[in-house]
């Protein structure tokens, strides 16, 4: 398989936000419907844009609960973040052997460059495609086709990684090969069922399915 770049989601897949994630869905959604949401409830917002989650939950409010989520998100961020295991040394791993690497993902770019300052992981991407950037997100593959043309990569040479659907669908979209993460929230098996190239333990498998050797 002659794949030389790879795109990456970020929440869920390089660094673990859920939750933080949860929290501010929980801390909003209490805010304006008290003890009406549960944990279990909020998993299926983790994925899309806010706007698509709250929009179809109260459309006169949804940019006054889009404020009270990334108030709560950004004031809890440094505290609730961290990356996953063998991330920063797989990514670090890539980025030396000439891999082209990109992100793209649904949050706003503010919050993406707060994690990846956080985890340093920042100079290793070449292109970070956020929502800000885009007019569809995931599953659309607008945001894959838009970092693919910054990097300068075909789609059937990349390989799109991610922990939700939307990431495994978007890279079908595009035209890409894709690989699910087995550390994602929603379990496993929800992700196989939309049948990724490839299903990732830990990130540094990502190394044996690309070829490379560690020096």
């Amino acid at each position: 398989m002659n794949i030389n770049t790879v795109l990456f989601d970020l929440d869920g897949t390089l660094i673990n936000t859920n939750d933080l994630i949860i929290e501010s869905f929980l801390h909003t959604l209490n805010k304006y419907y008290p003890n009406q949401y549960t944990r279990e409830d909020v998993l299926n917002f983790i994925g899309p844009p806010l706007y698509d989650t709250f929009v179809a939950i109260d459309p006169e409010r949804v940019d006054e609960m889009i404020e009270t989520y990334r108030a709560f998100n950004h004031a809890h961020h440094d505290a609730l973040v961290k990356e996953y295991e063998t991330v920063y040394e797989t990514v670090k791993t890539l980025r030396e052997k000439g891999f082209k690497l990109g992100i793209v993902t649904t949050k706003i770019r503010h919050t993406v460059e707060m994690g990846l300052n956080l985890t340093k992981l920042a100079p290793f991407f070449d292109c970070v495609i956020t929502l800000d950037d885009v007019e569809h997100a995931k599953p659309h593959p607008e945001p894959i086709q838009k970092a693919l043309a910054q990097l300068k990569a075909n789609p059937e040479e990349t390989l799109m990684v991610g922990d939700n659907h939307h990431d495994i669908l978007a890279g079908k979209n595009a035209g890409t090969k894709t690989a699910g993460v087995a550390w994602t929230i929603k379990g496993r098996e929800h992700l196989a069922k939309y049948e990724p190239d490839f299903m990732l333990e830990k990130m540094s498998d990502l190394l044996e399915i690309l070829g490379v050797t560690r020096d």
